[in-house]
């Protein structure tokens, strides 16, 4: 089992690419930690989820002063 932002998901060997995309996020958009350790994106393709891992996924949200 993975931790994803709270949720345990049996997701162990699945690629991190690979699941940002089918869980719709925007790498663009997002920054992931994984063990709290910040994953550059560019290696995004590079990492495969291990058993235990706890991942965090930050979306940025654009907003202003009223």
């Amino acid at each position: 089992m993975v931790t994803v932002n709270g949720k345990d998901l049996d997701i162990a060997g699945q690629n991190l690419a690979a699941f940002l995309e089918e869980s719709g996020y925007k790498p663009v958009r997002i920054v992931v930690e994984i063990n709290e350790e910040i994953i550059p994106r560019e290696t995004y393709a590079d990492i495969t989820f291990n058993d235990g891992d706890c991942v965090e996924v930050v979306s940025f949200m654009g907003g202003g002063a009223l």
